[in-house]
C-alpha cells in the first residue's frame, strides 16, 4: 500500500499554527507553454514564490507534464496540482489538492470523480491533500460553477461560507480552499475569509479576483494561510513580484 507523504500539508499547518503567510501561483496549463513554464520559473525563483498550482477546469492542451517538468528543471518551489479533472494527475508534482466540490450539491464532485482517479493517484505516489473547495460568487459565471452544475456560495453569505467550511473539517478535509473562481470581478471578501478563518483549525486557501498587491494584503490580514493569484499573473508577470513582497512583509 503507498504512504502518503505529508511534507508540504505539514508546511501549510504550520503556517495556520505561526499565523505565518504563504503566496502561491496559479498556472493554466493550457495558456503556456513548456518553454514559458521554464521562464516562469526564473521569476517565482526571484520572487520567492512559496508554492506553485498547475491546473484548470478544462484542459485543451496536452503538456501538463511537459510544463511541469520545465518548471521544475529551473524552480525548487513545491508543484501542487490544481485539477479540474481525473485526468490531471501528473507524477512529475509534489503532491495533489484532492478537491471536493464540497460548496455545490453535486455528487461526481463530491466523490464521483474521485472513485474513478483513486486507483491512479494511488499509484502516482504523490503527497494527497483532501481538500473542501468552495466556490465563492464572484460576481461573473465561473468555469467550474458551469462545469459542475452547481450554484455558487453567496459573495454577501459570510455564515453560510463557515458552515460549509465547518463541514469540510468535520469530514476531515485536511484544507480549506475558498475560490471566487477565475476572471472574478471581486475576490472573497474579508469579512467571508476571516469568518471562515477564525472559525476552523485546518489551513485555509484564497484565490480568484486578486489583481494587485493591495488585493493580496486585504487577504492576508482577514486571516487566509496562502493567497493565490493565477489570472492577473497571466496578463502581468511582474505582478509576482509585487504580490510576494507583501507577503515577505506581513512575515517580518
Amino acid at each position: 500500500m503507498m504512504t502518503i507523504q505529508t511534507n508540504i500539508y505539514r508546511q501549510l499547518v504550520q503556517l495556520k499554527k505561526e499565523d505565518q503567510k504563504g503566496f502561491a501561483v496559479l498556472i493554466d496549463p493550457d495558456d503556456i507553454s513548456p518553454e514559458k513554464a521554464a521562464s516562469l520559473a526564473q521569476k517565482c525563483n526571484e520572487a520567492a514564490v512559496d508554492y506553485v498550482l498547475f491546473g484548470g477546469s478544462i484542459m485543451i492542451s496536452e503538456h501538463l507534464d511537459a510544463c511541469i517538468r520545465s518548471f521544475k528543471a529551473v524552480s525548487d518551489i513545491p508543484v501542487l496540482l490544481f485539477p479540474g479533472s481525473p485526468s490531471q494527475v501528473c507524477k512529475s508534482a509534489d503532491a495533489l489538492l484532492y478537491l471536493s466540490l464540497i460548496s455545490g450539491r453535486n455528487p461526481d464532485l463530491l466523490i464521483g470523480q474521485h472513485v474513478i482517479s483513486a486507483p491512479s493517484i494511488k499509484a502516482s505516489g504523490l503527497e494527497v491533500i483532501a481538500t473542501g473547495y468552495m466556490v465563492i460568487d464572484g460576481g461573473v459565471p465561473t468555469t467550474v460553477s458551469y462545469m459542475s452544475h452547481s450554484a455558487p456560495i453567496p459573495h454577501n453569505k459570510p455564515d453560510l461560507a463557515l458552515c460549509t467550511a465547518w463541514a469540510g473539517e468535520l469530514l476531515g478535509k485536511h484544507l480549506i480552499y475558498m475560490d471566487a473562481g477565475s476572471g472574478a470581478l471581486h475576490p472573497v471578501s474579508p469579512e467571508m475569509i476571516k469568518k471562515v478563518s477564525d472559525n476552523i483549525a485546518i489551513p485555509l486557501i484564497v484565490g480568484g479576483g486578486i489583481r494587485d498587491a493591495a488585493g493580496v494584503k486585504l487577504a492576508l490580514d482577514a486571516g487566509a494561510q496562502i493567497v493565490v493569484v493565477g489570472n492577473a499573473i497571466e496578463k502581468n508577470t511582474d505582478l509576482i513580484i509585487e504580490m510576494s513582497t507583501v507577503v515577505r512583509q506581513y512575515n517580518r
